[in-house]
């Protein structure tokens, strides 16, 4: 059967009453998409760090806007938010910048930060749903032990 794919794709006043919406609309998503509940507060998490990231750097107390776009597509979801805004400067604007950036590394599968050539950023986001692969060490028959043991002779090429 194949998945098909669930989109979210609005833009938000980068003020503090979307903040809501956006974390909300993920959340519902993800858990339609077959999150578990860990990976929906994970989602809900990074979310809310990125959006508020956008309220409160990105337009130094000037108006402007919010692109947000979820997609659920192979057991993926990947989020994106966006902004046209001042851009990430080190040591810049107002305080905390960074600590919301460690949280939503650690909340999601893969990270990236891109600086946008209009200006502005954009945070690409992806979760891995539903039930988490085997850990490396649990895997069946061997195959990453047995990849680590030195070359057997019996199956050398040479005699």
């Amino acid at each position: 059967m194949v998945r098909l794919l669930e989109t979210i794709s609005k833009s938000y006043a980068a003020v503090p009453e979307s903040l809501g919406a956006a974390r909300r609309e993920v959340a519902a998503l993800a858990h339609a998409a077959g999150a578990t509940p860990e990976q929906v507060d994970e989602i809900r998490l990074a979310t809310s760090e990125a959006v508020t990231n956008a309220i409160v750097h990105a337009y130094r107390d000037r108006p402007g806007a919010i692109q947000f776009t979820a997609a659920v597509a192979g057991g993926e979801l990947w989020v994106l938010v966006a902004d046209d805004g001042a851009g990430i400067h080190q040591g810049g604007g107002k305080s905390g910048l960074g600590l919301g950036l460690t949280l939503i590394a650690q909340a999601c599968d893969e990270l990236t930060i891109v600086n946008r050539s209009n200006g502005g950023t954009e945070l690409h986001m992806r979760f891995r749903l539903g039930a988490a692969p085997p850990a490396a060490d649990d895997q069946r028959r061997g195959s990453v032990s047995s990849a680590r043991l030195p070359a057997s002779s019996i199956f050398s090429t040479t005699r």
